[in-house]
């Protein structure tokens, strides 16, 4: 009998040796490659013109830069995949980084999709409007635009120039009389029949045509119109002609830059500075400035700028059209490679151009500019940031400065509607992109139950985490709890910690104090006596914001479901009644109630709504029993 302990497993090999192992199963085709760790996880993606020669140069023991050194000792294992051209294997390689985020890629933090103004041509009266996602309503798209506040700025503009109406397809279709944007002049009431449809229809096409940057051709037609006017000596009309072409000015004028030369490009510049990264990117659409956006690329000190560059290109484009032009700074090491694959995404080609002058080289000046200062703005707000999490983990008697703080809140008016909401903090401010909200669905809850309801939301946090990280590898789990609450809530949450087996993750209740006024609050922890932190403590300043951030969130969450539920009608249950049914439904009947109540002559007289349909409707609101 051998009494001896169990040796645990022998950690596997790594390194270049490794590496030189599979050489001899590779040749010179092109691909994918990735590089593990004794763990499995992915530290690398890259590509190859031909897999052998490119992972020869890894098994060399010597002659690389520190992170490749350090890359290359972790590595325990690779995996390959072939593909028929390098093309192919620069567009895998991109959509592979983007899945896995290996530690030592450049990694795009920051990937949102971007607003387009759609004129939506599904009425004989069409709306302008703002919109995200998938293009499947009827219409003409114009975009991208840089962020939520460029398409709100130019549609302002656009309402006061052209009076195209924004208005729901519901609201427009029962309007009995003018609205107050007839009122101030931001829309010509075509739903109480105040213009033609003729009229409307011309201010329709002189919208799409500022939009296509036709805007001088816009901008004569009316001026002609108020000359005309004037000499008819209808003043009122020559008014109302000359405030449209003030509004056309004032859009072009927040543009700020509206190139003579380029119609339709991005301009992406770079700065690196001791690691870090910002690449900015202008949006030149119909030869009009649509706004620019600001990125944070994950990179390092031995990154080049033509590395950073590539990869930006690759996983900024993985998932958005490419514009004509791609107006670089820097230029990239495979740029014909790279053009070759976007024309190919894009169904016709694509340029990238890095220009030396003239007016892209202004244009990429500009836009160099506008990265040089804010990735100094980030890099100050970052070690601001540094200091308050130092000061917290003070505060709070952490191990260190925490890099995921997650904050929870919930929001309900007398139970109704109640949502629980959580935000997401660590060194480089709100993470948003990893706030979650929680539909509290706890059916034995009673309305109000804060506690009840805190302890769902945390116990389904726990259980997801559990699933989805249980090693704790990927980054999800959080450093510190701040729970809006103090000793009642911190005793549920610690009773719901132990039960998932993660009493190690240190929470701290933040409740407002005696007086319930901003500035005295109260922090409670599991076991340990209330304390307070000095009036003018910024780590108190913090906390506040960060409360205050999921208070905001939480709010918001909860009345998006109130107003959810209360444009709800029966409607919405019954089966093959969709949103084009339903407003067609309502704009016949005037009311759900009234639709409910209808017979199936009169269901069937409807429009869009066909005699098995009409059936489905009476059966639902007349066979309950």
């Amino acid at each position: 009998m051998n009494d001896q302990p169990e040796q645990d497993s022998p950690e596997p090999p790594t390194g270049h040796g490794v590496i030189q192992g599979y050489l001899k199963s590779l040749d010179a085709s092109p691909g994918v490659y990735r590089m593990l760790d004794a763990q499995a996880r992915v530290l690398y993606v890259g590509k190859a013109r031909a897999l052998r020669a490119r992972v020869s140069s890894y098994a060399r023991p010597t002659g690389h830069s520190p992170r490749i050194s350090r890359m290359i000792a972790a590595t325990a294992s690779m995996m390959f995949l072939t593909t028929r051209t390098e093309t192919e294997a620069l567009l895998l390689e991109q959509n592979l980084i983007k899945q896995l985020k290996p530690k030592y890629n450049v990694l795009l933090r920051d990937d949102k999709s971007f607003p387009n103004i759609l004129v939506a041509k599904d009425q004989a009266f069409p709306q302008i409007k703002k919109h995200r996602g998938a293009k499947k309503q009827k219409g003409a798209y114009f975009g991208p635009f840089a962020s939520a506040g460029a398409v709100n700025r130019t549609l302002n503009q656009l309402q006061k120039a052209f009076l195209l109406r924004n208005c729901s397809d519901p609201m427009f279709e029962s309007r009995t009389r003018p609205c107050l944007l007839y009122q101030i002049r931001r829309c010509s009431a075509p739903c109480v029949g105040k213009i033609s449809e003729e009229g409307y229809g011309l201010a329709v096409r002189d919208a799409e045509l500022f939009l296509s940057g036709r805007s001088t051709k816009v901008q004569e037609d009316l001026a002609a119109q108020m000359q005309m006017a004037s000499d008819a000596m209808e003043f009122e009309r020559a008014a109302a002609l000359r405030d449209r072409i003030r509004a056309l000015t004032q859009v072009q004028g927040a543009q700020g830059i509206n190139p003579r030369n380029v119609s339709e490009a991005d301009v992406i510049a770079l700065h690196m500075d001791t690691g870090q990264a910002c690449v900015q990117v202008f949006f030149i659409r119909a030869g009009q400035n649509w706004g620019n956006h600001d990125y944070y690329p994950r990179a390092g000190t031995d990154f080049s700028a033509a590395e950073v560059m590539e990869a930006f290109l690759g996983q900024f484009y993985d998932t958005k059209e490419p514009p004509r032009q791609i107006i670089l700074s820097d230029g990239i090491e495979n740029d014909d490679l790279m053009a070759d694959a976007l024309s190919q995404k894009a169904g016709r080609k694509v340029e990238i151009l890095v220009p030396q002058r003239g007016e892209k080289a202004d244009l990429v000046a500009g836009a160099l500019r506008n990265a040089r200062e804010s990735l100094a703005r980030r890099m100050s707000e970052s070690a601001t940031q540094a200091r308050l999490l130092r000061g917290l983990a003070e505060a709070f008697s952490l191990d260190g400065p925490p890099t995921r703080i997650e904050v929870y809140d919930n929001s309900h008016i007398q139970g109704a509607h109640a949502v629980g909401a959580m935000i997401v903090a660590g060194p480089d401010g709100f993470i948003k992109n990893a706030y979650r909200k929680f539909n509290i669905k706890g059916v034995d809850l009673t309305p109000g139950d804060d506690f009840g309801m805190m302890k769902e939301v945390l116990g389904r946090r726990f259980s997801r985490l559990l699933k989805e990280d249980p090693d704790r590898n990927k980054g999800l789990w959080p450093d510190l709890l701040l729970i809006d609450g103090g000793a009642g809530q911190v005793s549920v949450v610690a009773e719901i910690m132990g039960q998932h087996g993660v009493q190690d993750i240190p929470m701290v209740g933040v409740a407002k104090g005696v007086d319930r006024d901003a500035g005295k609050e109260e922090f409670h922890r599991p076991g340990q006596r209330a304390f307070a932190l000095r009036h003018n403590d910024p780590v108190l300043y913090f906390v506040q914001r960060l409360r205050d951030e999921a208070h905001r969130f939480a709010i918001g969450t909860h009345r998006a479901k109130r107003s959810k539920a209360i444009g709800a009608t029966p409607l919405d249950e019954v089966p093959g009644v969709g949103a084009t049914r339903k407003r067609a439904l309502l704009a016949h009947f005037g009311s759900a109630k009234a639709v409910s109540r209808a017979d199936l002559k009169d269901l069937k007289a409807v429009d869009g709504v066909s005699g098995a349909l009409a059936d489905t409707i009476y059966d639902f609101f007349h066979d309950k029993g």
